[in-house]
């Protein structure tokens, strides 16, 4: 059924999802599926969702998060909240939630109460840890990446250090989004009606580090961390430039190899038999890597761009995330999309991280005021359910 206000044009338009979530990886994807065209109902409590009013680095996470949503008040500790809760729930096709195992049973929302009243339900559960001895605790992004081993690969068991962004709970939402359409899928193809999935924050960071149990399984060697990995490349790394600038470049190929040597006039390496194939020159990485680094230190990092764009090397300066706002490709028409927070002052965020027909998805999106949408859905419901009882007494 197309509703009102859907995102036409868009592949999720039609689609009703109605989130109860809060921080980071349920809001987000309520925020990737409100971004391809699902109309996403946020049902906040009275006081509104916690993280509205969060500050320092949690600044940014209502309103990234949460763009583009509805914003419902409804107060679960009523009876008469809790059945127009039901009653939304009866028009959704999803519902997102990312509460403790047990605490929304106590609001009538528990498992067991929403098949039996919503069969036709999509339920994606966000949650610290999949079904397992652990399932009973709590998690943060931070926790799982200490648990997983992540922390000790990106920086040292001796020193662990986290991902400096909110890695996990990003991708824990993403891979809601993705059973979500699963289940969407299969529900339209007639296969299933509803479904019930459940999402782990910790299972997430642990796929992030499969390659490096893989790794250990199938040779039995003990994964290095990244700052003491053995080099893959005999050109893999970070180097001073001229006026203080720093620059990563990874020479990986034998024509890399070739054209980065002639460039930079490096032909001594060339000439010289001991390094002959990638292996040599991996392990002359003592000798190679002083001598590239005082030739790279001769040039700035816009004539080092220039001169590696041109061979086709991989390079970038060492950027840092207000840098990004003057970068020439984050600036290409539609890379940043300009939206509005709940008190109405704009903000530029990268767009959806895909191109849909040759275009760029997110423009435009406004965060709701607490409460902004309560009476509207209200009235849609009733309209809803008199349309429903109507027609049920023509048949």
């Amino acid at each position: 059924m197309e509703r009102e206000g859907s995102a036409g044009g868009l592949p999720l338009a039609g689609v009703r999802v109605v989130e109860m979530t809060h921080m980071v990886m349920g809001p987000t994807c309520g925020m990737i599926l409100a971004q391809l065209g699902a109309e996403v109902i946020k049902v906040e409590p009275p006081a509104g969702d916690k993280t509205r009013s969060l500050g320092g680095m949690g600044t940014s996470f209502f309103p990234l998060f949460n763009r583009g949503k509805r914003s419902v008040v409804l107060d679960l500790e009523k009876a008469e909240d809790r059945e127009t809760m039901h009653c939304l729930l009866a028009t959704a096709d999803v519902f997102l939630e990312n509460f403790r195992d047990g605490q929304l049973a106590k609001q009538g929302l528990g498992a067991d109460e929403l098949r039996r009243r919503h069969p036709h339900l999509i339920v994606a559960g966000h949650k610290g840890f999949l079904s397992g001895p652990y399932e009973h605790r709590p998690a943060l992004d931070e926790v799982v990446q200490m648990m997983s081993g992540l922390a000790a690969m990106t920086g040292t068991r001796e020193k662990p250090q986290r991902v400096g962004s909110s890695a996990n709970d990003i991708m824990g939402g993403m891979f809601g989004v993705i059973a979500i359409l699963a289940a969407l899928y299969q529900k339209r193809a007639g296969k299933g009606a509803g479904a019930d999935i459940r999402i782990g924050l910790f299972e997430n960071c642990l796929f992030l580090v499969a390659q490096h149990m893989v790794e250990y399984e199938m040779t039995g060697n003990k994964p290095r961390s990244m700052p003491e990995r053995e080099h893959a490349w005999p050109i893999y790394d970070i180097f001073d430039a001229a006026g203080g600038e720093r620059i990563f470049i990874g020479v990986v190929t034998e024509g890399h190899w070739q054209s980065f040597c002639r460039e930079f006039g490096l032909v001594e390496f060339l000439n010289d038999p001991a390094l002959r194939t990638t292996t040599d020159r991996i392990l002359a990485r003592s000798r190679i890597i002083p001598r590239v680094a005082e030739v790279i230190k001769q040039w700035n990092v816009a004539e080092l761009s220039q001169k590696l764009d041109a061979l086709n090397i991989c390079f970038s300066p060492i950027n840092r995330p207000e840098d990004l706002f003057a970068d020439p490709h984050v600036l290409r028409p539609g890379g940043l999309v300009n939206n509005v927070t709940a008190d109405g002052k704009p903000f530029r965020v990268p767009a959806l991280p895909i191109e849909w027909n040759g275009g760029n998805i997110g423009e435009g999106l406004k965060v709701a005021p607490l409460g902004a949408d309560t009476a509207a859905v209200r009235a849609e419901i009733d309209n809803e359910d008199a349309a429903s009882k109507a027609a049920g007494r023509r048949a």
